[in-house]
């Protein structure tokens, strides 16, 4: 049985090899009681303990927020990794390998490609190279002296492996070729050039260095700032085999403990403002190193933290370049702020000039949120200081806040609004109340009702639910479930007397995910069929199910009552629609159809007393 990438024997492997207490005390504290252990969610904001470890069972399930599952899913939830990555991070812990010869054979996960392990040694060498020339040479002397006039202390230098590469042609490319390294690979890696004549010369020259890392913390590329009034002031690696711009994201590496932790990220455009900011307190920041956000950027940034604040430069490209990063990040599920640099600023400015506390104070914790920057933004283009613009500004406002779905955040901003520009609150709401009406008329009502956290109106969010007694099918479903997890033959019956036959569409995905489990041969276990799953409800849903004793009071009767409680479900409800339906007729004084529905009514009341 195969997942994605990974043979079920490799996940197993895996799993094996770690126990699920040791990988998540790393992360949480953890007190033993009776069968469990139990600390705060590191997902959610507790104060008391909802969090449980299942030594037995090797899975975890937090009670406060739902989250739950095994060992790899752990990593990949707490340290932002998508699922490939956690099965490596865990192999790579118990020093096991993951190729052909691993377990499950020549489909696993490949050997490490031989020119990307190069290439990786090669950066890590030239990252120890640049950072030996700044502060070991005289060479290096301006540079280090530059770096101390931006604030930048040799400790800050220390832990973001800042170096430098004097204006020479060939200092890395001789140490490269000296040790061994093919130079036309280290030019598709991105640390050589190509002469037209032939030979290859250093790509950068003259510069101070920024390492860039991956998530694991190698250097796959690296960033220069030129010391003169060089063309482009700030260089980066070209596109290669290690490194992808639109996926990379600066002091990622570094940052994601923190960012975990808090469930903020804070987005900055550049390597000083990263740097600067973290000698500030601010160790949750990464940067786009100049480059526009993208869709992977986001994606990646949404597992690690529900909330980001973008902290671009105070300018217009800098402005505009946050206008444009909020739908991507809202897109992807992120709640976003933006922070407002006064004077055009950028942090590093910013923090030189006024302090890190008041640039924690000042910007970062009075940054306003995406909706209010978006009614900001656009002012530059309108003339308020004439009736005219004023005007158009203000529709154009009001057209937007008429956009919000809730009433009090309308409510909210038209006010803000008004008391600026000193306008009739009244006809304000009247004019944001017109535009929800021309919208709602327009609007395509093909929603989902049913499941509303498909609906497009409601973005992709669930909405709160209302608590209620779970039906008594569903309880037969998830007791069945439950029980299935642990007897392969009780699974086996309820796969030949129910099939598909569950009416939640969780609970038939869990089953048949269980009927393909011990098809292949596999025994009971839950943590090993949880890393099968690969989808967070599921996951979620079957760690939740295997929390207690269930197989308590479990016999062939009470199985055999949990399928006829399921097949019921859906009699029942084709047994209320037609008595719906006989209403209607009647009231149409459709004489003949209310019969024939009635002859359906008796045919489904017989099948409901013999089932």
């Amino acid at each position: 049985m195969s997942n994605g990438r990974f043979p079920q024997e490799v996940i197993d492997t895996v799993l094996k090899a770690h126990d699920i207490v040791e990988v998540v005390g790393r992360h949480v504290h953890l007190t033993k009681q009776g069968h469990y252990l139990k600390g705060l969610c590191p997902f959610h904001s507790e104060k008391s303990p909802s969090f449980t470890v299942t030594p037995e069972k090797q899975i975890y399930h937090c009670f406060g927020c739902g989250a739950g599952g095994n060992a790899i899913r752990f990593i990949s939830e707490v340290e932002g990794l998508s699922f490939g990555q956690a099965v490596r991070k865990l192999a790579e812990e118990a020093h096991l390998q993951l190729g052909p010869d691993s377990p499950g054979g020549g489909g696993s996960e490949p050997r490490e490609n031989p020119e990307r392990r190069k290439l990786i040694e090669a950066h890590e060498l030239a990252a120890k190279l640049y950072q030996y020339i700044l502060h070991n040479t005289e060479q290096g002397r301006p540079a280090k002296e530059y770096l101390h006039s931006r604030g930048i202390s040799d400790k800050l230098m220390e832990t973001f492996g800042i170096g430098f590469i004097p204006n020479s042609w060939d200092t890395l490319t001789k140490l490269l070729d000296r040790k061994g390294f093919p130079l036309d690979l280290m030019e598709r890696g991105g640390l050589l050039t190509e002469r037209e004549g032939g030979g290859y010369y250093d790509k950068f020259r003259d510069r101070v260095i920024f390492p860039i890392q991956d998530w694991k913390g190698q250097v796959i590329a690296f960033g220069g700032r030129a010391m003169g009034d060089v063309q482009p002031k700030y260089l980066n690696s070209p596109e290669s085999l290690l490194f992808h711009k639109s996926r990379t994201l600066y002091n990622l590496h570094a940052a994601r403990p923190q960012v975990r932790k808090q469930q903020e990220l804070v987005l900055f455009e550049g390597y000083m403002d990263v740097i600067r900011a973290w000698d500030a307190g601010v160790h949750n920041g990464v940067a786009t190193m100049g480059t526009a956000l993208t869709a992977e950027h986001a994606e990646a940034i949404r597992r690690l933290a529900d909330r980001v604040i973008i902290a671009y430069d105070g300018d217009h490209a800098g402005q505009s370049a946050a206008f444009k990063s909020i739908p991507l990040l809202e897109k992807a599920g992120c709640e976003v702020k933006v922070a407002m640099l006064p004077g055009g600023l950028d942090p590093d400015e910013y923090i030189r000039d006024n302090g890190s506390e008041r640039f924690v104070r000042e910007v970062l914790g009075t940054a306003v949120p995406s909706f209010k920057y978006k009614l900001l933004y656009p002012r530059r283009n309108f003339k308020l200081q004439e009736d005219a613009g004023r005007l158009k500004y203000i529709t154009e406002s009001l057209k937007l806040i008429a956009e919000l779905p809730s009433p009090i955040e309308r409510e909210h901003y038209v006010k803000d609004l008004i008391s600026e520009f000193h306008y009739s609150y009244d006809t304000a709401m009247q004019t944001v109340n017109e535009h929800r009406m021309k919208a709602e008329k327009k609007r395509d009502s093909g929603d989902n009702k049913d499941v509303p956290w498909n609906n497009g109106m409601n973005e992709g969010r669930p909405r709160a639910q209302a608590p209620s007694m779970v039906p008594a099918y569903q309880y037969a479903e998830r007791q069945l479930l439950a029980v299935m997890m642990q007897d392969r033959e009780i699974a086996a019956y309820v796969e030949r007397e129910l099939g598909d036959g569950f009416n939640m569409e969780a609970h038939a995905a869990l089953a048949a995910y269980l009927y393909a489990y011990y098809a292949e041969g596999a025994e009971p276990n839950v943590s090993t069929f949880i890393g099968m799953l690969q989808d967070d409800k599921l996951e979620s849903l079957a760690s939740s199910l295997s929390l207690g004793d269930n197989r308590s009071g479990i016999n062939d009767t009470v199985i055999d009552d949990y399928i006829r409680q399921i097949r019921r479900f859906p009699l029942l409800q084709a047994l209320e629609r037609k008595r719906e339906e006989v209403k209607v007729a009647e009231r149409s004084g459709d004489i003949t159809k209310a019969l024939q529905l009635g002859s359906e009514i008796i045919s489904l009341e017989k099948q409901l007393k013999s089932s």
